[in-house]
């Protein structure tokens, strides 16, 4: 990872709009975390719209957390229109090998639209990649497949990035994978936390376009920075999440500069 990359300045210089097509519970502290990073958000699911709101945007998040068959319309709508437009896309297959039905789904997203960035849990990038996993709901789960090679092989399939977010994340392109650590164990307590970031690396892709699996690492690393620094003046899940929208506002590029978070492998 380049060190010193302001990327983090020019979200706030340029305070890309990121459209967000995302589910019920998580909308509102999405918004608020857009705002505190210093992007704009907008929530347009209707299908009159999804297509014009998505072409005027910088990027688009796709998230299928509370899945309507009504809005896989819109979906496809913004998704396409982003795709016209040059701007970056990014999927959340929220709970991904649940049901048939968001199984179904993310197949369909993933054929009819080109994704820059698909972000998820362990357990949800397993069903996509199709190896065996004990998911827990929409929760990461457990097992034993192998996810980095899973990952790859997604982001090889689908030509797009693959990030799996976690203890430790991993970002590839399926030739390069880059690891990032740190954050704390609080970030698990917080409905829509992994939601909020893929939102976040949405905005970092609108504005990092020239290394896409950069601008998406350099995101994850910002949020595990901002997961650390709200974890030193909580007490519990109640207070971390106002901490951490502020973290999200307060950290600068210099924060990322002095940690030593990137491990890069070649593979293939």
């Amino acid at each position: 990872m380049k060190a010193g990359i302001p990327l983090l300045n020019e979200v706030r210089k340029t305070s890309p709009i990121v459209h967000c097509i995302t589910n019920i519970v998580v909308a509102n502290f999405q918004a608020n975390g857009l705002l505190s990073l210093g992007a704009s958000p907008i929530m347009a699911a209707s299908i009159e719209e999804a297509a014009d709101v998505s072409a005027f945007s910088a990027a688009t998040l796709l998230n299928i957390g509370t899945l309507d068959s009504k809005v896989i319309g819109s979906m496809i709508a913004a998704g396409q229109s982003a795709n016209a437009n040059g701007h970056p896309l990014v999927l959340d297959p929220v709970g991904a090998g649940a049901t048939t039905f968001r199984k179904q789904t993310v197949s369909t997203l993933l054929n009819e639209l080109d994704v820059t960035l698909i972000r998820g849990n362990a357990g949800e990038i397993a069903a996509i990649a199709g190896v065996a996993w004990n998911a827990k709901g929409v929760d990461a789960g457990e097992g034993t497949a192998n996810i980095q090679w899973a990952a790859k092989d997604v982001a090889v399939r689908h030509r797009c990035l693959v990030a799996v977010t976690g203890e430790t994340d991993l970002v590839t392109d399926g030739e390069k994978v880059l690891q990032i650590t740190g954050g704390h164990p609080l970030m698990s307590k917080i409905t829509g936390m992994g939601c909020l970031l893929s939102a976040v690396a949405a905005a970092f892709l609108a504005v990092g376009k020239n290394d896409k699996l950069e601008a998406v690492a350099y995101s994850l690393a910002f949020y595990k920075k901002a997961g650390e620094w709200a974890a030193e003046r909580t007490e519990g899940p109640g207070d971390f999440e106002v901490h951490f929208l502020n973290a999200l506002h307060l950290l600068t590029d210099k924060d990322l500069n002095h940690a030593s978070l990137f491990i890069q492998e070649e593979v293939f």
